[in-house]
């Protein structure tokens, strides 16, 4: 089975300004670099769809989804926070990324895909239940993970976010729900500065100080992840892909390197081969120095192809 790649073109059309660190250039650079490793005609390429209402709304009330359809502006943009702008196609690229994390479970649950990585924006890893964060609108790794417990009616999903900004919004989202095992790796002490300590059980966080190397890194994810991960034995598991942790990314202070996304790629697919059957399905969140987000994404993929 191939490995899926989701994306839209629409997903570019969400743009927060020239001097926004999350740009639509993210994504036609990662598709260059692809197609220019050779790496593209490997893979099995699908276009996005829109996740509908209901998808929506199984991590975000009404009363939000609406509200974001209302201040979604004719022209020009708007802040919806202080980080986080509005034009006139944001909602339409956010109901895109949500949608793509969908497609991706219903390939990856089906047997049309052994894993997937969705190259989407807006982010969303920082999307609480109700309320815009963090560069993020839908909680596009939630959403999927409860269409594979509602829809799919998995009992047991695990979400791995090595992205190095904590995922607030996915904490916020499954603090009370044990059917997720979230873990997470950040720089510590940082944005979004929430959830670091006294979490239930089904949180394994595992914070970075900053100018944490390679070999910390790794020892660190190895101790705080893998044996709870394996006594959990997830059915699916996703993955909140940042490559912000890169040393030369601009908004943080950890010091990882290309091969790092390449080795956490390789105990990924190892213990999915051991314990659902090798489904993993992996969506873009942070990462915005071009070059090391490039590199990043294609040592993921290769990764994941390998796996596949």
């Amino acid at each position: 089975m191939a490995t899926a790649y989701f994306h839209h073109p629409d997903c570019e059309k969400h743009d927060m300004g020239d001097d926004h660190p999350e740009s639509p250039r993210r994504l036609s650079a990662i598709r260059e670099h692809l197609q220019q490793t050779g790496l593209w005609e490997q893979l099995a390429i699908n276009e996005a769809e829109e996740a509908s209402h209901d998808e929506l709304r199984r991590a975000h009330p009404d009363s939000y989804i609406s509200q974001l359809e209302q201040m979604t502006p004719s022209q020009g943009r708007i802040m919806a926070d202080p980080d986080t702008a509005m034009n006139p196609h944001t909602f339409r690229s956010a109901k895109l990324a949500a949608g793509s994390g969908i497609q991706a479970v219903n390939q990856v649950l089906t047997n049309q895909a052994r894993n997937a990585f969705c190259a989407i924006r807006p982010p969303g890893h920082h999307a609480e239940r109700s309320r815009t964060m963090g560069f993020s609108f839908f909680n596009n790794i939630a959403i999927a993970a409860l269409h594979a417990l509602t829809f799919h009616h998995l009992e047991r999903v695990a979400i791995l976010d090595f992205d190095v900004h904590q995922g607030n919004g996915t904490v916020d989202i499954f603090h009370h729900d044990p059917r997720v095992l979230l873990c997470s790796s950040f720089q510590h002490p940082f944005y979004p500065f929430k959830h670091s300590h006294g979490m239930p059980g089904h949180i394994l966080n595992v914070p970075l100080d900053p100018g944490t190397d390679s070999a910390t890194y790794r020892q660190a994810i190895t101790d705080g992840w893998f044996e709870e991960l394996a006594a959990f034995k997830p059915q699916l598991i996703l993955v909140s892909a940042g490559f912000d942790a890169h040393r030369l990314d601009p908004l943080a202070d950890v010091n990882l390197e290309t091969e790092d996304y390449s080795w956490i790629t390789e105990q990924i697919t190892r213990l999915a081969g051991e314990l659902c059957r090798g489904r993993v399905i992996s969506m873009l969140e942070g990462g915005y120095h071009l070059q090391s987000l490039t590199e990043g994404v294609e040592a993921h993929i290769r990764g994941l192809l390998a796996a596949s």
